[in-house]
């Protein structure tokens, strides 16, 4: 399966970093601490906004001071936070004004996630503290096509999470997925499906960029970026 884009657009969490055993201890402490539902956090949390899910647990005005506290428990847990399969490599190999991320955690905390990570920081960078409202709603990758000067119709999302996944077809992107942190069947919503990111392979062209992507799962014609 064969992507012609102009720019790819990365997601962070789950994508290009796994941080999954920070995050569940973060909060798995948190719900402890709040005597919160864990199971069900962690069920409704990954690809969202932290502030987002903590509007769905606590009252309006908790929520600030909570997603302060998430914030500085995860910059204090880094430890065995690590690039995921063939990040480094495909985003080095990337012009700089091609690409970008857009994460539903803060800058700061996701600057150092990928930093504690080895991965290059991108100049187009958009956060949680960047958009209205937190994926699904396509604000952040659109703002990020802006960024980059590129049509969002022209751009690759890469997700791993279906409110990512949502967010980037809304936005009127392509869309692959890797299924990196939920299972292929809860990513369908994707153009293709990817194992993670070993699977792709990234030629920079006078017109673009054309990613190759050996497909776990595909729609071919989904979106019109897409070719077998």
């Amino acid at each position: 399966m064969n992507f012609e884009v102009d720019a790819i657009l990365f997601d962070i969490d789950g994508t290009l970093v796994d941080s999954t055993p920070a995050v569940v201890r973060t909060w798995t402490a948190f719900a402890q601490e709040r005597t919160l539902d864990i199971e069900e956090i962690l069920r409704v949390s990954h690809g969202r906004r932290t502030e987002d899910t903590l509007a769905d647990l606590l009252p309006a005005s908790e929520v600030a001071a909570a997603t302060a506290q998430m914030e500085q428990m995860e910059l204090d847990d880094l430890g065995d936070v690590t690039a995921l399969p063939a990040a480094d490599s495909v985003l080095r190999g990337l012009p700089a004004d091609r690409w970008a991320v857009v994460t539903s955690g803060s800058r700061r905390l996701m600057r150092t996630r990928l930093r504690a990570a080895g991965l290059p920081v991108p100049q187009a960078f958009i956060g949680a503290e960047d958009v209205e409202h937190g994926k699904p709603d396509p604000g952040g990758y659109l703002t990020a096509a802006a960024t980059l000067g590129a049509e969002p119709t022209r751009c690759l999302v890469v997700e791993d999470a279906p409110a990512g996944i949502r967010a980037g077809r809304a936005s009127g992107a392509a869309v692959l997925a890797v299924a990196t942190s939920h299972d292929e069947s809860v990513l369908s919503e994707a153009d293709v499906v990817v194992k993670d990111l070993s699977m792709l392979a990234v030629t920079v062209t006078p017109a673009g960029l054309r990613v190759s992507a050996t497909s776990m799962v595909s729609t071919p014609g989904a979106h019109p970026l897409t070719r077998e």
